[in-house]
C-alpha cells in the first residue's frame, strides 16, 4: 500500500545532523559519494536507516529517495528495522562454518530464543548470521558491533551474550574497546572515536595472519602461533583469550562442535542421486 511521506526530525536533530552531514559531504569532490558514511550517520541517530533518514540523506546531497533507498537496502551493515545494543554476527561461511560456526549460531538462536535477524526482548541484543568477517585465520569467528571475538566455541559464545546481558565488559580478542551500535555507526560515518585510548587499542592484525609474511621474508618463524591445546592464559577470560595464545585455523582440527552422525563424511553420490 501507499505510505505516507516520512515525518521529518525535530528541528533540533535535524540541526544537529545538517551540521554533521555538512562536515561529511566537504570531504568528498562530489555530493552523492557522501551517501554511505550519511546513512551511517542517521543510523547513528536512531540505531537504523528509518524513512525519515532516507529522505534526510536525499534532501541534503539532492538524490531521489529512490536512489537513497536502492544503497541503503543493498548493503547489509545498514539496518531497516530499530535492532538491540549489541549486533551479534556469527560467520557461517566456509571455514568458520567447518570450524563451528554453524553449531556456534543454532546455540545462539536456542539461547536467545530468536532467529536470525532478530531482536531478543529486553533489546539487547541483535543476532545474524555473516558470510564472511574476513578473519579466517581465527575461526571460527564472532562480531559484536563489528569487533572482534576470535575462536568461539559454542560455550565461549554463549557466556559472551551472557555478559553483554548482564551488562558486564566484555574485551574484544583485538581492536577497540566496545561501544554500543549507535556510537559504533557514528565512528562508520567518520567521526572520531574519543574514547581515551580507544584508538590505540585498535592495534594491528593478529599472529595468525602475519604468520605467512614473516616466512615469505625468511624470518623465524614463531614458535607455536597458538596455545597448545586445551589450555588457556593464565588469568584470561573464557572469550578473551591473548591474542598470541589464540588457537586458529593453522591448528585444525579443532573440537568446536559435535560430529553430525546424521551425515558422516562418505563418497560423493553420482549427480542427480
Amino acid at each position: 500500500m501507499p505510505q505516507l511521506p516520512a515525518p521529518a526530525y525535530p528541528a533540533e536533530v535535524r540541526a544537529r545532523l545538517e551540521a554533521d552531514a555538512e562536515e561529511v559531504i566537504a570531504r568528498y569532490p562530489d555530493s552523492r559519494s557522501a551517501l554511505l558514511p550519511l546513512l551511517h550517520l542517521v543510523q547513528s541517530e536512531e540505531g537504523y536507516v528509518s524513512r525519515t533518514g532516507m529522505a534526510f540523506c536525499a534532501d541534503v546531497l539532492g538524490l531521489t529517495t529512490a536512489e537513497v533507498t536502492a544503497v541503503a537496502t543493498f548493503y547489509t551493515m545498514y539496518r531497516r528495522r530499530a535492532g538491540g545494543d549489541y549486533q551479534v554476527g556469527v560467520c557461517t561461511n566456509t571455514l568458520c562454518a567447518v570450524m563451528g560456526g554453524d553449531a556456534i549460531f543454532d546455540r545462539l538462536k536456542e539461547h536467545l530464543g530468536v532467529g536470525n535477524d532478530e531482536t531478543t526482548e529486553d533489546g539487547k541484543i541483535t543476532l545474524e548470521h555473516i558470510e564472511c568477517n574476513a578473519a579466517c585465520d581465527f575461526a571460527p569467528v564472532v562480531m559484536v558491533n563489528w569487533e572482534f571475538f576470535d575462536n568461539q566455541t559454542p560455550q565461549s559464545a554463549t557466556r559472551l551474550v551472557d555478559d553483554l546481558i548482564a551488562g558486564r565488559t566484555v574485551e574484544p580478542t583485538r581492536g577497540a574497546p566496545l561501544c554500543s551500535y549507535k556510537e559504533t555507526a557514528r565512528i562508520l560515518a567518520g567521526f572520531p572515536d574519543e574514547r581515551p585510548g580507544a584508538v590505540e587499542a585498535s592495534g594491528g592484525a593478529g599472529p595468525a595472519s602475519l604468520i605467512g609474511l614473516r616466512l615469505a621474508r625468511g624470518e623465524e618463524p614463531h614458535p607455536r602461533v597458538v596455545a597448545p591445546r586445551g589450555e588457556r592464559p593464565t588469568g584470561a577470560q573464557p572469550h578473551d583469550p591473548s591474542p598470541s595464545e589464540h588457537l586458529s585455523s593453522h591448528d585444525a582440527p579443532q573440537q568446536t562442535s559435535a560430529s553430525d552422525p546424521d551425515h558422516p563424511a562418505g563418497p560423493i553420490a553420482e549427480e542427480g542421486e
